[in-house]
């Protein structure tokens, strides 16, 4: 099988699909229309989240018979024009699962405390200790929007801290152990901090929005490790300026990489993080893998 590596994947995710006989060609960071031109012979796509699979990219593929996604969200793939070409689409939802939730603590912990903020006054040559004063965690409750794996891991990492956790996720039926499973509005209105971890789906494009800012409590934080789009980025600056949102933390944006201009790169109140939820070795050695095992799985060892 001929295999088209767009995105960085772990060596040793590669190092077992070629000793399983399969060619692999790294080709990262193609522009657009250089990919167009590089897949007609390939059998398989691998990507992460900055290759765009489009239909054209699809049309093009003449030999292509599977799409990779090493990640969780596919909102970078065409998956209709996938299915009306018979190409199967592949994701590795469990392989950063773990690095996403950490960074979401470690975001939250950065929000309580204003870490970012008084990082950046330390470097300027202030000591201004009076104002940076924060909040612990401890006995503060924690609201979850999307309580799949990461959102489930992220509740046990929250309880262990002594946070009450509630969550809401319209695909539960019931809720796991370490969370109370309620409706939207009650943990738009009932938690201290929110954690988003939701797919980016038309149903939940821009779902945390002005109106959703409106039924949150004053002095809310917000962290969002999910998909860029999910937040309305200009309902969120509005609510950081207006004190409804004490502080967000982002780490996915609708565009990316982000503009100069954005309007959340102007703010005190915000810490911004450029997509890193799954940048940790050990994650990235999992995708790797994963990504290797799902298509040996598939098609076998090329030298069987």
């Amino acid at each position: 099988m001929k295999i088209l590596v767009c995105d960085p994947i772990d060596e040793q995710g590669l190092a077992r699909l070629r000793g399983a006989g399969h060619l692999v060609d790294a080709k990262l960071g193609l522009a657009p229309e250089a990919l167009l031109k590089e897949v007609a012979p390939y059998d398989c796509i691998v990507v992460r989240s900055s290759t765009k699979i489009t239909k054209a990219v699809v049309d093009a593929a003449k030999a292509l018979r599977v799409v990779v996604r090493g990640g969780v969200g596919m909102d970078n793939i065409d998956a209709v024009a996938c299915e009306a070409r018979g190409i199967k689409v592949l994701n590795t939802p469990e392989a950063a699962t773990i690095s996403v939730a950490e960074l979401a603590i470690g975001l939250m912990f950065a929000c309580a405390r204003r870490i970012g903020r008084a990082h950046e006054l330390m470097r300027q040559g202030k000591w201004e200790k009076k104002a940076l004063t924060g909040n612990e965690v401890t006995g503060r409750t924690l609201g979850l929007i999307g309580v799949g794996r990461i959102g489930s891991e992220v509740a046990i990492r929250a309880r262990a801290l002594g946070m009450r956790v509630i969550g809401f996720d319209p695909y539960l039926k019931s809720a796991p152990p370490a969370l109370e499973l309620t409706n939207l509005d009650a943990v738009l209105s009932g938690s201290d901090y929110l954690s988003v971890h939701v797919p980016f789906t038309p149903e939940t494009k821009h779902m945390i929005g002005a109106a959703a800012f409106e039924k949150m409590r004053k002095g809310v934080m917000l962290i969002d490790c999910a998909r860029g789009g999910i937040v309305d980025e200009p309902a969120l600056a509005e609510a950081l300026k207006s004190g409804k949102v004490a502080m967000a933390a982002m780490d996915v944006f609708e565009e990316e990489p982000l503009k100069p201009d954005h309007p959340l790169l102007k703010l005190d109140n915000v810490i911004l993080t450029p997509h890193i939820g799954a940048s940790t070795h050990e994650g990235q050695g999992r995708v790797g893998m994963a990504v290797a095992e799902k298509l040996i799985q598939m098609f076998g060892p090329a030298n069987a």
